[in-house]
């Protein structure tokens, strides 16, 4: 599985095509939590007999075609990889809880929505981010900003991908 995709859309032929203005589709397609519905099934169509989650539900978001388990995040401003249940008002991180999710998970599939019409999506193991957030790479929380994963996060997957 390459670690590394880039997802090209046409701004003007979605523009048209959603009967909307193309500074609203950027809007929409820059936005995690409306576009990564879209991304899973993008995503799941790039990788032959992977299929989405049975229910919204599920403590992930797609299958593979060997039955593991994968999150989809958006990377924006910031991106996380503790469980969405420790994220938000009021809710908070459990190192127990972080390590039972990547026990649980093959990995993490990262979209920069930052840069659409053009995104570049990365395949993170599990592993990779168990092993960044025992160094301290990830911080307290593993809510990390976009220019921390390009700093850290993309350059070791660089590193996993070249050996």
């Amino acid at each position: 599985m390459a670690h590394k995709l880039l997802f090209e859309w046409d701004l003007h032929a979605l523009s048209a095509a959603m009967g909307i203005p193309s500074q609203d589709v950027e809007a929409y397609f820059r936005d995690g939590r409306r576009v990564s519905f879209l991304l899973e099934r993008r995503i799941r169509d790039s990788f032959p007999g992977w299929k989405l989650a049975p229910s919204e539900g599920a403590g992930f978001d797609l299958l593979d075609e060997a039955g593991g388990k994968w999150e989809v995040r958006s990377v924006s401003k910031n991106i996380y990889f503790c469980p969405s249940y420790m994220v938000g008002s009021g809710r908070k991180f459990a190192e127990e809880g972080f390590f039972t999710k990547l026990d649980a998970i093959g990995g993490y599939i990262c979209s920069d929505i930052t840069t659409f019409p053009k995104v570049p999506v990365y395949v993170i193991p599990s592993e990779l981010i168990r092993r960044l957030y025992l160094a301290g790479k990830l911080g307290g929380t593993t809510a990390i900003s976009r220019d921390r994963f390009y700093s850290v996060v993309v350059p070791e997957l660089n590193a996993l991908a070249a050996a």
